[in-house]
């Protein structure tokens, strides 16, 4: 988010004064410029990404029930197609994907009540010294008419999720160029329309594998810039958020009620450093961050993330048009309902590509998140927090660290200082009660990883 706001100078020069040292302190929280960010934001094609939805729009229904043995219809074909594509994509990078079917067979359930094999694609990009440190970019393969149940019918599905899906095949053809610390997960998922069963398979594999997911970007309609109220916007996206996770146990809870951290999950903290990345290296878009789990009473794939722990936020359209979602291909009224590919802007659909693979490459490029992060000051004009240092061998990058701190009402971090390679840090005359604090982790190149609010609140994980 971009903010204009007024900064009063006396409480700054105090806060700078009682800072010792060379290490300044800024009254703003901008990353280090990097040219190699900005490279990739201008690599991502909305040629590309029109081609493949046109593709996957022409296997008529893409429908999680809907046909498998054809080459050219149904669901089967589409994810075939996708895995192809990501092979591809591996063979032109000298094999630096690693390609495979993920799959569980689900029956009994309301929307799939029959045995149905729920297939999703998966490609890794390892990471080259912390290869089990993981962040993840989705879509959505499926589609659906207004019957959720209707898996023959024409069900185009040209934004929902057509585009979530050709952003992250796109994503991959241009991170693949790149060699990251960090591994990234390009996945396309299946079942989100019958019950978010491809993220719950995934989420559940990962967890049993011991997968450290650091970020999930759930991209579920990034076409669309044409409201149903009639506005026309391509300027902006908005990024949705939980609050307090759902692993929270009761202790924690307690902790949190009087420490803070309703509003710094780490869910909420990887918002924020998306909004950062939109405002620094792609042009002409601004980030809504919205402090809910996805939008009102409605669902995604990144809640079966969410739900075992995992850091995991939905990047989306700011102005959605209800008569283009789940609809039977109609004319009523003059009105033309149904997801057809004359609703998506690929130019718009490009820029929230852009934002998924620029902020990827920075989370992959930077160290770590901090990890056990605490903070103690109680009836103190001083505030401490601490931190472990992170593993030199996997993270050789690592040139120190940073804190960061914001008031209480401020949504995006405000203030922050240098603290160098070290694993706990004193700030002087910042009262503890006055503001939110964090840790983030910064490379030799500047690039860094979110900020860590300090407890099990805030935590990434180790």
């Amino acid at each position: 988010m971009k903010y204009l706001y007024t900064v009063s100078l006396l409480p700054l020069f105090i806060a700078t004064q009682s800072l010792a040292g060379d290490i300044s302190t800024m009254p703003t929280a901008a990353f280090a410029d990097n040219q190699q960010l900005h490279k990739i934001a201008s690599e991502i094609s909305a040629i590309r990404i029109e081609t493949d939805i046109k593709k996957l729009v022409g296997f008529g229904t893409r429908h999680t029930l809907s046909e498998t043995e054809s080459d050219t219809r149904g669901i089967g074909a589409a994810r075939r197609w996708i895995k192809a594509e990501f092979d591809k994509i591996s063979a032109e990078c000298g094999g630096c994907l690693t390609v495979y079917y993920q799959s569980e067979t689900i029956s009994g359930e309301k929307r799939i009540p029959n045995p149905t094999e729920v297939v999703s694609v998966i490609a890794i990009q390892k990471g080259q010294t912390d290869p089990s440190r993981y962040v993840v970019m989705s879509g959505d393969i499926d589609s659906r008419v207004s019957d959720v149940m209707n898996f023959t019918a024409d069900s185009p599905g040209a934004n929902d999720n057509a585009s979530g899906i050709a952003g992250t095949i796109e994503a991959a053809r241009v991170l693949s160029k790149y060699k990251f610390n960090g591994s990234i997960i390009y996945a396309a998922l299946s079942g989100e329309e019958q019950g978010l069963f491809g993220g719950k398979i995934m989420a559940k594999q990962a967890k049993k594998d011991g997968w450290r997911i650091k970020a999930v970007l759930n991209n579920d309609m990034i076409g669309n810039i044409q409201g149903v109220n009639g506005v026309i916007n391509n300027t902006t996206a908005r990024l949705f958020s939980e609050g307090t996770r759902p692993t929270e146990t009761d202790k924690e809870a307690i902790t949190r009620r009087f420490t803070g951290g309703e509003v710094d999950s780490p869910s909420r903290n990887l918002a924020r450093y998306v909004d950062k990345i939109a405002d620094q290296y792609i042009p002409n878009l601004d980030t809504m961050m919205i402090y809910r789990l996805d939008r009102f009473g409605r669902g995604g794939h990144h809640r079966p993330f969410n739900q075992v722990g995992f850091p995991a936020i939905r990047i989306m359209e700011t102005n959605e048009n209800y008569n283009r979602q789940h609809q039977d291909l109609r004319t009523e009224n003059g009105v033309n309902y149904g997801d057809t590919i004359d609703g998506v802007n690929f130019d718009y659909a490009a820029k929230l590509t852009s934002l998924n693979a620029v902020s990827l490459a920075s989370m992959a490029m930077a160290p770590t998140p901090p990890s056990n992060v605490k903070i103690e000051g109680a009836v103190k004009p001083d505030t401490t927090l601490s931190w472990t240092l992170a593993s030199a061998s996997e993270n050789p990058q690592l040139a120190g660290y940073k804190i960061y701190w914001r008031f209480t009402d401020s949504s995006q971090w405000q203030f922050s200082r240098s603290v160098g390679k070290v694993s706990e840090f004193t700030l002087k005359n910042v009262v503890i009660d006055n503001y939110f604090f964090g840790v983030a982790s910064v490379a030799i190149d500047g690039t860094e990883s979110p900020v860590v609010f300090p407890g099990a609140a805030g935590s990434f994980g180790n």
